[in-house]
């Protein structure tokens, strides 16, 4: 036999023939993925009360109210939580954000220098010999040959 079988090479009797397809009856028509469902869930409308009246209003629009009062009650995690989705939503001057816009050479410059700072306090960096490309030792490491400290040891 020269086909061999193994991880990844099922029986040739087991395999999908050529031009037929894994899953012949597709997805089936009604069937919502989760941001769907999620988005659908959060139209619906609830009942509550506020003083003497009930009204109702969108599921997202409670858990917004909800969260609000936690806050100004002095729940920290709802705090945290309420600016999460505030800063997620809007920008700190209240606009909309709007996704995808490109970054400005400011913007680049201080990604760029982030990054750059990110990197450098990656533990444990890798010293690459250029000439054979494969690590000697950890900054860390090297360090502590010279005698001197890095930030995050010791």
């Amino acid at each position: 036999m020269s086909y061999q079988i193994g991880w990844g090479k099922p029986p040739e009797a087991t395999q999908f023939k050529q031009g037929q397809s894994g899953n012949p009856k597709g997805r089936l028509k009604g069937a919502k993925n989760l941001k769907t469902d999620l988005l659908e869930e959060m139209r619906e409308k609830v009942v509550i009360r506020e003083g003497e009246r009930s009204r109702k209003i969108p599921k997202q629009r409670a858990i917004v109210k909800t969260l609000v009062a936690r806050t100004l009650k002095g729940d920290a995690g709802a705090a945290n939580t309420l600016m999460n989705v505030f800063f997620r939503v809007l920008d700190p001057l209240g606009e909309a954000v709007t996704v995808g816009q490109p970054l400005n050479s400011e913007e680049r410059e201080v990604l760029e220098s982030l990054k750059a700072r990110l990197l450098s306090n990656a533990q444990p960096q890798l010293m690459v010999d250029e000439s054979s490309d494969t690590p000697r030792r950890t900054i860390r490491e090297y360090s502590r040959s010279r005698g001197t400290r890095t930030r995050a040891s010791d």
